[in-house]
């Protein structure tokens, strides 16, 4: 009698593993990928924050006003949260600020656009520029931010109007992946940078010489 217990305990343990891993692997198969992030809306900036880890993502959410909207995604290859509703670009920049500055994540604003440029610029000024990419860096006024740029991208910068602001035009193309690796190695590097609607960028100087 202990002989047939003990061998149906082992036969019921067998049978409670294989069922425990049979539901593992379909709670595996059943959660959804992280989707990717959606496209602003017409006259709309988003913030992006690089987002990799629950605890992060917390942090950012705590951080952030009682009715904002947000989502966690997929940008790129990065886990992100997309902050959206920001109607200017002014107000967008100052939360990416903060939020590199105070919270300590890595932070950008975005607003593609599906348009292809010529990636020519005119040599005269000032000139708007076409449809494309324009990547701009806020350098608050500080020029020895332009040298620091032509130091780590290996080429010269451009000085560009755009809301009404001076910033420091780094890339002007109508490749949106490169584009987009530029805004990544920027914000890594802790410039306050953004891709904008080059349609809406004035040129002033294609190479700047503080």
């Amino acid at each position: 009698m202990r002989v047939r217990n003990i061998a149906f305990l082992r036969v019921s343990s067998g049978l409670l593993t294989l069922v425990s891993l049979s539901g593992f692997f379909n709670l595996a198969q059943a959660q959804p990928s992280m989707s990717p992030c959606q496209p602003p809306q017409s006259n709309e900036y988003l913030l992006l924050v690089r987002t990799s880890t629950q605890e992060s993502q917390e942090q950012l959410q705590r951080t952030l006003p009682a009715n904002t909207q947000f989502t966690v995604c997929r940008y790129l290859e990065d886990t992100v949260t997309r902050v959206s509703g920001f109607k200017r670009v002014e107000d967008a920049n100052d939360w990416a600020r903060y939020v590199k500055e105070i919270v300590g994540l890595s932070a950008y604003v975005l607003r593609p656009s599906a348009t292809t440029v010529s990636t020519n610029i005119p040599s005269y000024n000032p000139q708007p520029l076409g449809e494309g990419y324009a990547v701009l860096v806020d350098y608050f006024n500080q020029p020895e931010v332009a040298g620091k740029l032509k130091q780590l991208l290996g080429s010269d910068v451009g000085l560009v109007s755009y809301g009404t602001r001076p910033y420091l035009l780094v890339v002007y193309t109508n490749d949106q992946s490169k584009a987009n690796s530029t805004l990544r190695r920027l914000s890594d590097r802790g410039f306050l940078s953004m891709v904008v609607d080059s349609r809406r960028v004035t040129l002033l100087r294609p190479v700047v010489n503080f």
